[in-house]
């Protein structure tokens, strides 16, 4: 952790600040060693009370959060920090992962839910996702990746200047793989973040969305732009 009144360093548009507040030394040290040569600055505090005192100093673009804590647990945490209208996106990890639990943490002001056990390369894409959707650049309408088109705005999806007409859930999956092109994004988070779903229904709702988008989106088209990648989840990207 930085010293009291030491000047940050010129970070890049693409750097993330992220304070971890677990008290698990090894996890802590896992997740910072990961941020960190992943490119982001990441912090440690031990304890609740310590992570709202860091948490305050408004320096951070994102906080994982535990949800059990010595001194403060995590929701505590959280809520004292959103009664301070401190708006800086939360991401819970935590070993409680019932549904009531993840409830729990969402209705207490937090922005994402994740459980332990839980893949590396998951807990940075949700980090990075929180971070651009809480970045105050201006509000896009138009999605581009490679050749294919969406715009928000008339909700048309076009592919090399030919139309493509979408179900009303194959275009909120293809906004959502827009929006986070070129990153891995995991089954959990297209239930989360497009079926609005915080369990796993078990069933192939995902396949078969994600067949038929690509149907449409890269059948009869030179390159192929929507990926799976095995044992992890899908990206949407362009070779150039």
């Amino acid at each position: 952790m930085e010293p009291a009144g030491q000047m940050w360093p010129e970070w890049g548009k693409d750097n993330v600040r992220i304070l971890v507040i677990e008290d698990d030394l090894e996890a802590a040290t896992y997740v910072q060693k990961g941020l960190r040569e992943s490119g982001h600055v990441a912090d440690h505090a031990g304890d609740g009370e310590e992570g709202v005192t860091l948490a305050q100093s408004g320096i951070y673009d994102v906080i994982v959060v535990d949800r059990m804590l010595p001194k403060k647990d995590g929701l505590s945490v959280v809520e004292t920090l959103r009664a301070e209208d401190n708006k800086t996106p939360v991401l819970f990890l935590s070993a409680l992962g019932e549904v009531d639990d993840r409830v729990k943490g969402l209705r207490a002001g937090g922005d994402d839910y994740l459980t332990k056990p839980f893949a590396f390369a998951e807990l940075l894409a949700r980090i990075e996702v929180l971070a651009r959707r809480a970045s105050p650049e201006s509000v896009q309408t138009k999605l581009q990746v490679g050749d294919l088109e969406l715009d928000l705005l008339t909700r048309k999806v076009q592919r090399g200047g030919q139309e493509i007409d979408l179900q009303p859930r194959e275009f909120r999956l293809l906004e959502y793989l827009m929006k986070n092109r070129g990153q891995v994004v995991t089954r959990t988070m297209l239930l989360e973040n497009v079926w609005e779903y915080h369990f796993d229904p078990q069933t192939n709702v995902i396949d078969v969305h994600i067949s038929r988008l690509r149907s449409k989106i890269d059948k009869n088209f030179g390159e192929p732009l929507l990926h799976t990648i095995r044992g992890a989840g899908y990206t949407l990207r362009a070779s150039g």
